[in-house]
């Protein structure tokens, strides 16, 4: 994997799993156009690295992401390093589109951008005294660029009490009103995405995932009458695989199968 100057994020490799941390603890690891850039360069080396099966996403220290850094949003990125690769759109954009899992490992706070991330993610766990919100409203302002990926997770009138109201939700809300998977002990967070999430991905074919994961994203925002056909196509498209024939072969023959990831 490519090694890159990063200051606003980290990143590690252990076995199948990537983990980005966010890296800007002095403000609670609040998003700005610098930590975009950074983001945006590790989501697209994690994809070209196929020892890769699953990201994690989470925040250095006792938080998440507390929101937007708008002290850096007003100055721009200050990377000598890096060159720009995107804004939060482009970031919205590749998470959701992602052809491998993101879970989003939910440490503390999130608000605002930082629960654009979490529900821009494929999956979502919160420790238990995690808080969540978004709370745009109350400096005037509208949570105009994550409106979109948490209308994908939280039904309409609740996404309209989170954002026309401003209040901070507990974990326990947040999964609730769809935005996490689950919610555990700060102590179990790592142990659970883990074993729950980044264990059963790696045991099965990255190229059927990378295949569903895309058609997924094609077809949300489609008609009845346009996804049907598209999603017939990207049957056949896997069905296609050398994966899906040595998936069938296996189940015929009783035993486990041999991924090829092709």
């Amino acid at each position: 994997m490519t090694a890159r100057a990063y200051s606003k994020i980290k990143v590690a490799s252990h076995e199948t799993v990537h983990t980005i941390t966010l890296h800007n603890p002095a403000r609670k690891n609040a998003i700005g156009p610098q930590m975009i850039s950074e983001l945006l360069f590790a989501l697209a080396d994690a994809h070209e690295d196929a020892a890769v099966r699953s990201i994690i996403l989470t925040g250095e220290g006792h938080a998440f992401c507390a929101g937007g850094d708008f002290a850096q949003m007003t100055s721009g990125a200050d990377s000598e390093e890096l060159p720009p690769s995107g804004d939060y759109t482009d970031l919205m954009l590749a998470m959701v589109r992602s052809e491998k899992p993101i879970i989003a490992r939910v440490n503390g706070v999130a608000m605002g951008g930082g629960l654009g991330l979490v529900a821009a993610s494929t999956f979502a766990v919160a420790q238990s005294d995690a808080v969540l919100g978004t709370p745009e409203i109350n400096v005037g302002l509208f949570p105009m660029m994550i409106m979109a990926v948490l209308g994908r997770v939280v039904p309409k009138r609740r996404l309209l009490e989170m954002m026309l109201f401003g209040e901070k939700m507990s974990a326990e809300d947040a999964l609730a009103a769809g935005l996490l998977n689950k919610v555990v002990s700060a102590e179990s967070l790592d142990a659970v995405i883990h074993a729950d999430y980044c264990a059963k991905i790696a045991k099965k074919s990255p190229a059927i995932i990378g295949l569903g994961l895309r058609a997924f994203a094609k077809q949300a925002d489609l008609s009845l009458e346009a996804a049907l056909p598209l999603l017939r196509t990207e049957l056949g498209n896997c069905l296609a695989t050398d994966d899906a024939r040595e998936g069938l072969m296996a189940f015929l023959e009783k035993r486990q199968p041999h991924w090829k990831g092709k």
